[in-house]
């Protein structure tokens, strides 16, 4: 019987997944005591950041995420960077606005590829 392994990144929040050896900061600042890879290429710009902590407008974010982070990056570089078995985290809970979604669906419309939110069993 041959049993095939699969990979599938993921997204998630370190609360949740902080302290997965797989998991991957996508943010632009991680929690003290997180020890594990980061990968600053997908963290938002400060400046549409701070705008949005201010405004919450949500269509300014994502517009300027996949302009100014998305729009110079290579997705199939990125997914052979990370590593398709990687779990990418930032701050935000399951289900709030959050620029983690915004990289699944750029790899979903770019690769093909589905990036589902990590889900507890």
């Amino acid at each position: 019987m041959w049993v095939t392994k699969v990979f599938t990144m993921m997204t998630s929040n370190y609360a949740t997944c902080g302290r997965v050896k797989l998991a991957v900061s996508i943010a632009g600042g991680a929690p003290e005591w997180y020890t594990g890879r980061q990968y600053k290429k997908l963290a938002p710009k400060l400046d549409f950041f701070l705008k949005y902590k201010q405004d919450g407008d949500e269509s300014y974010y994502t517009e300027q995420f996949k302009r100014r982070v998305l729009g110079v990056l290579d997705p199939n570089k990125v997914w052979e960077e990370l590593g398709e078995d990687s779990i990418l985290l930032c701050w935000e809970s399951p289900g709030e606005f959050c620029h983690r979604r915004i990289v699944a669906e750029w790899f979903q419309n770019e690769l093909g590829v589905i990036v589902p939110e990590y889900r507890k069993v």
